[in-house]
């Protein structure tokens, strides 16, 4: 039987009474429309967010001898705003159930008016450095809205169509990190180094539209609730570590160079920030879209298996980048540059598909199925979602911190390229041994005939799906 779709006036917005994704004929006559609609308004409200998350990525260009901050100030400078944005993403998470998607995505749309505000007042030669630092902070709400739109989005979709959604959230939201560079490249192309508040005399406006449009084309969803007991069940679950790791190494080094990739250019391959500029955006751009690819390509063959290539690609690109660092070869570093944001793209969907996976296959193998099962999955999920997005987005930080490092003791990023080639051969070998060793073997065999009755059905669910 159809589950009943209401929208109520309550709480101070349009609320969703009852939603059941899972129940194909509901989704089939009701449901795919609303959540349709509920993403493409959280698409744009994360790309914005994005776009202020990544804004000191761009204004650090800007920033000529007469601002007085050296290379490893400015890598500081861009990863401030990665640090706050990654310890926003666990409060962000449980924003949604407390006040609504609809009504959060209103309040944390609006509140990237402060960082842009605020960089447009500050951004002049003789601020101090200090200041700039607590408004590259600021920047950091930008980082957080990603949680929000993910958990809001992961609640709309059934498990079958997680990947490609979650994909296409992601991928649009992160799509506002070469686009605000693409913004800066045309200032700094059309008006000069000195006209840095051009950029946010963009974005301001636009933030006022898009918190508008989730106002009037957002909804709330009832049965959505915090779950205190799912958040600490989600942070003891070992997988919830693990799946943190990987996406530092996905979703970490896409935000991390990123923000990185035009200061990198700048000092390691001597580019003006105009040259810097009008390389800087390729690479966010190409990774942005290939991630609801990632997503696909996992749904169809399983995360784990495209998790796995994609690390084990990535590790490859990065022995491409340190050559290329090594001998001051700017064109072959671009080509292995931009492979490293267009497989950690690809990474980002794998791994986000694969959260889920997990816990549905963990809800399987303790013997729950159907509804129940789904919502289990659900519960966990979206819990862990808010962990390993955090932790994640922490990634980025160590890049930026690695990035500073390297530059300040040998002049180089080459140092910072090792070690992120060190960690892609970790990431590859806890995805094998975790998620796919032994997947073919009987004692992994598919959850559905676990025994509900034997406890190692719940300590080995399988996750060859996944």
């Amino acid at each position: 039987m159809t589950a009943p779709t209401t929208i109520a006036a309550r709480k101070g917005g349009r609320w969703i009474e009852q939603w059941d994704p899972e129940d194909e004929r509901f989704w089939r006559e009701k449901g795919e429309r609303i959540a349709a609609r509920n993403l493409v308004f959280s698409i744009l409200s994360e790309h914005i967010g994005f776009s202020i998350w990544s804004l000191w990525s761009v204004m650090v260009l800007f920033m000529g001898p007469e601002y007085g901050v050296d290379p490893a100030g400015k890598f500081f400078l861009v990863a401030m705003g990665t640090l706050v944005g990654g310890v926003l993403r666990v409060p962000y998470t449980f924003a949604v159930a407390r006040f609504g998607g609809r009504n959060w995505t209103i309040v944390s749309a609006g509140m990237l008016l402060v960082p842009a505000i605020t960089a447009a007042v500050v951004m002049e030669p003789g601020t101090s450095y200090t200041t700039f630092m607590v408004v590259a902070a600021l920047t950091g709400v930008g980082g957080g809205n990603f949680a929000s739109s993910m958990t809001n989005i992961n609640s709309f979709y059934p498990l079958r169509r997680k990947g490609w959604a979650l994909g296409l959230n992601a991928g649009g939201g992160n799509i506002g990190v070469p686009v605000i560079q693409l913004v800066g490249l045309l200032v700094i192309g059309t008006s000069g180094a000195a006209h840095p508040r051009l950029v946010l005399a963009v974005y301001i406006p636009l933030i006022v539209v898009v918190a508008a449009l989730a106002a009037l084309f957002m909804d709330n969803l009832a049965p959505v609730r915090n779950d205190a007991g799912a958040a600490k069940e989600a942070a003891r679950d070992a997988h919830t570590w693990i799946m943190s790791l990987l996406y530092i190494g996905t979703f970490g080094s896409f935000i991390g160079y990123s923000f990185a990739f035009g200061l990198v250019l700048q000092n390691q391959f001597d580019r003006t920030p105009l040259q810097a500029a009008a390389l800087t955006f390729i690479g966010p751009l190409l990774g942005s879209l290939i991630r609801p690819v990632g997503g696909r390509l996992a749904d169809a063959h399983g995360g784990a298996k495209i998790t796995l290539w994609t690390f084990a690609a990535m590790a490859a690109a990065t022995v491409v980048v340190v050559y290329a660092s090594a001998q001051k070869s700017l064109s072959v570093f671009l080509v292995g540059f931009i492979a490293l944001f267009v497989l950690s793209g690809l990474g980002n969907g794998s791994t986000f598909k694969m959260i889920p996976g997990i816990f549905q296959a963990k809800a399987v193998a303790r013997g729950l199925t159907g509804e129940e099962a789904a919502a289990y999955g659900r519960r966990l999920s979206g819990a862990a979602m808010g962990l390993i997005g955090a932790v994640g987005a922490l990634g980025g930080l160590g890049i930026n911190l690695a990035f500073r490092e390297s530059f300040a003791d040998a002049h180089s990023g080459t140092p910072a390229f090792v070690s992120f080639l060190a960690f892609y051969a970790v990431c590859s070998a806890v995805t094998w041994a975790v998620y796919l060793r032994g997947a073919r073997r009987p004692a992994a065999r598919s959850a559905a005939q676990a025994d509900a009755h034997d406890p190692r059905s719940e300590r080995q669910p399988a996750y060859a799906d996944v």
